[in-house]
């Protein structure tokens, strides 16, 4: 494959994942709406975590295609980005349920702070590992 369309592949699953970048500060927006626009939010909020999923996924095997390739990485530097990659997933996954609880939760008139509290948690979470993860790419030559 052309070095060109894998690379362009990878920004496309980078630029998905910037909604972890965003998602902390849409989070605290949403607090200030009413029920029906937080309901809606929440649901978003849920679809693009999943689009967010697969550009983990497009950058799993993208980035782990180009890493065979080069030479030039060192081992702890492949380590640690793919812990920080697998955390990421581990991560959104788990922000899958509380999500889902707080829609339904949203729909029946119940009290959904402590699901939105581990959403918030998770998002900060998430946008800080997508930083970090951003700080080893660009600064690959570190470790």
């Amino acid at each position: 494959m052309d070095w060109h369309v894998l690379m362009f592949l990878h920004m496309i699953g980078t630029v998905a994942l910037g909604f972890y970048l965003v998602l902390p500060f849409v989070l605290s927006k949403a607090e200030k709406l009413s029920s029906a626009a937080k309901e809606g939010t929440l649901s978003a909020i849920g679809g693009f975590n999943r689009f967010a999923q697969y550009g983990l996924v497009i950058q799993l095997l993208t980035g782990g295609y180009m890493m065979t390739k080069k030479d030039d990485l060192s081992v702890p530097w492949m380590i640690i980005v793919t812990l920080l990659l697998l955390a990421m997933f581990a991560l959104a996954g788990i922000m899958g349920k509380p999500l889902r609880l707080a829609a339904n939760g949203m729909k029946e008139n119940r009290d959904v702070t402590s699901e939105t509290g581990k959403i918030r948690t998770l998002s900060a979470l998430l946008a800080v590992l997508l930083l970090v993860m951003l700080f080893f790419m660009v600064f690959n030559e570190i470790i």
